[in-house]
């Protein structure tokens, strides 16, 4: 069971690093483009194309990572001011209902997967896309997304600190 834990952090980290190394291309790409419209030079439509898949699964694959190191935006007021058996309880439900949630967007998700690939379904822009390889982060990511809330459910730590402000 170790073995297992310790390889599915190890696929949480990495689905977290490749979503850093996608936000710095979007930074690369985003200034070649803004400097090449400056020079006068049409940017390459690749360059656009790449940018908008990278939005997705930067946030797709970065989104489990930080549901774990509690990095959502979320609002402590309420719980700041419940007492800690309370907020305890608040916490696990407001947990559960995101792996509910999580749960919901993954199915619907790999269903969405699972018929781009019985259509063939491409996405043609700059080049001829795989639709199926831009939507198979969303079964993934809501996966591991519900797994990560299933940890504040069920596990030691609670989503909510109860402390509320910026607190770094």
């Amino acid at each position: 069971m170790r073995t297992i834990t310790r390889m599915y952090d190890g696929l949480l980290n990495l689905m977290a690093l490749v979503a850093a190394g996608t936000l710095i291309w979007l930074m690369v790409a985003v200034v070649v483009s803004v400097a090449m419209r400056n020079f006068g030079i049409q940017p390459f439509a690749w360059l656009f194309t790449s940018t908008e898949y990278g939005l997705l699964y930067m946030t797709m694959l970065g989104a489990p990572w930080l549901v774990r190191e509690r990095g959502h935006v979320h609002i402590e007021l309420v719980t700041a001011a419940l007492p800690a058996n309370a907020r305890r309880i608040v916490s696990r439900v407001v947990a559960f209902g995101c792996v509910a949630v999580s749960a919901i967007l993954a199915w619907y998700g790999f269903e969405l997967f699972q018929t781009n690939i019985e259509r063939n379904d491409f996405d043609v822009r700059a080049y001829f896309y795989p639709r199926w390889m831009l939507t198979i982060t969303f079964p993934i990511a809501f996966s591991f997304m519900a797994i990560e809330f299933g940890r504040f459910v069920f596990g030691k730590e609670l989503l909510h600190s109860g402390e509320a402000g910026i607190h770094e």
